[in-house]
């Protein structure tokens, strides 16, 4: 958990000493424009003077890459200051299972736990679990069930009454309302073991579940 925050916070600052520098050297590219632009003034011919919307023009052109590099500058402190903070709050999950999309459900010492994610109410809920082979060792007619989260526990005990052994499986769910199939999301459960940060975001990883987004965490327990 050390390792996560002391990652975190040398990935931030590391992110905003290059906004730093980022701005001192667009400083000096100012500071340079200003002074070849007084040169120029300073040595034109007297007959024939720059021309005055040439100035403002290029002065125009200076404050518009200033702007947008000073919004690049911004964005880039602000995202820095983001994932920082996600990883900290990310941090806080390590030890605690999760609920993630998943179609995983793992079956230990007789009893094997996952969860579907449903958008509305529906007349009737049914989950197959299957064995590594894909055949299907349980249906579960869980009958009606309100919007939300949905739990399933199983016993272990496959349509014969014999005791499935332990391991991974695999399940699907099957959601009907009104006669129709309705939304259905199979969520599998997993432990935060670690948290990391990386070109997409802040990743943790759920055990044997692997690494996944900070987003594609759907319930903290």
């Amino acid at each position: 958990m050390v390792t996560g925050v002391q990652n975190s916070t040398s990935t931030a600052a590391a992110q905003a000493t290059a906004a730093s520098s980022a701005a001192a050297e667009m400083g000096a590219t100012q500071d340079r424009f200003l002074k070849l632009l007084v040169t120029q003034m300073q040595n034109q011919d007297p007959l024939n003077p720059m021309d005055n919307a040439q100035v403002t023009s290029q002065m125009a052109q200076l404050s518009t890459v200033t702007g947008i590099d000073k919004l690049n500058s911004t964005v880039e402190s602000l995202s820095a200051s983001m994932l920082a903070s996600q990883s900290l709050s990310a941090v806080s999950m390590i030890g605690h299972p999760v609920l993630v999309a998943g179609t995983q459900i793992d079956l230990l010492n007789g009893q094997g736990d996952a969860a579907v994610e449903l958008t509305q109410p529906v007349d009737n809920l049914k989950v197959s679990i299957s064995d590594a082979s894909g055949k299907v060792v349980r249906s579960l007619n869980l009958g009606a069930q309100k919007s939300g989260f949905a739990n399933i526990q199983w016993d272990g005990r496959t349509d014969s009454g014999a005791m499935a052994t332990d391991g991974k499986y695999s399940f699907s769910a099957e959601s009907t309302l009104g006669g129709k199939k309705s939304d259905a999301t199979t969520l599998s459960y997993g432990m935060v073991n670690s948290v990391a940060q990386s070109q997409n975001g802040v990743t943790v990883n759920v055990g044997q579940l692997g690494e996944i987004s900070l987003n594609s965490i759907k319930k903290i327990l």
